[in-house]
């Protein structure tokens, strides 16, 4: 929940926390959204690389101890521009709209789990494409050192931005099948 304790386990992201309580000091009347896996259709994203690592490779080995929803920039963008509209359109509700808000996808997943949800739905949209992979193997975060701590728990309760907005953020899974369907 947004009211829950922070604990920032990197500089990335105890500088985020520091930017919200800069923002919420200096502007009253702030949206802040914070959210987790996002991905686009443009660039490098976790979806793109399980397609071409599943291209090259026999076997992936993927987290299976992180969980979080893959999340939209476009879901992202489109929540935003809505809040937006409504907090400037009444002006009433923009210093009660004011605050902190989660926003994800809904429902959850593991890293491990968004891997083959990827290379299945490649599969159902692409019949043609080619996947060597004939495995998707769960391994721990240890598997994969790394300087950054990442958190084992990206999971956000979206309740207060459907209560304040109205909305209710679609599926993980439908996001991606729509990433996919574009990109492949």
């Amino acid at each position: 929940m947004e009211t829950d304790a922070t604990g920032p386990l990197s500089v990335y992201g105890s500088n985020k926390l520091e930017s919200e309580v800069l923002i919420a000091r200096h502007c009253p009347r702030h949206l802040i959204f914070r959210t987790s896996w996002v991905y686009a259709a443009r660039g490098g994203n976790f979806a793109k690389t399980m397609l071409r690592l599943g291209q090259e490779r026999d076997k992936l080995t993927v987290i299976n101890d992180q969980i979080g929803a893959p999340t939209g920039a476009d879901l992202l963008a489109d929540v935003t521009a809505h809040a937006i509209r409504q907090v400037t359109q009444h002006d009433d509700l923009a210093d009660s709209c004011a605050g902190v808000y989660h926003l994800v996808a809904g429902g959850e997943t593991s890293w491990f789990e968004y891997a083959k949800h990827v290379l299945a739905q490649a599969q159902l949209v692409q019949p043609a494409l080619k996947l060597k992979a004939t495995e998707v193997l769960p391994v721990p975060t240890s598997a994969f050192p790394s300087p950054a701590r990442r958190p084992h728990n990206s999971r956000m309760n979206t309740a207060k931005l459907q209560r304040v907005f109205g909305l209710t953020p679609p599926h993980w899974q439908t996001g991606v099948n729509r990433m996919l369907a574009e990109i492949l």
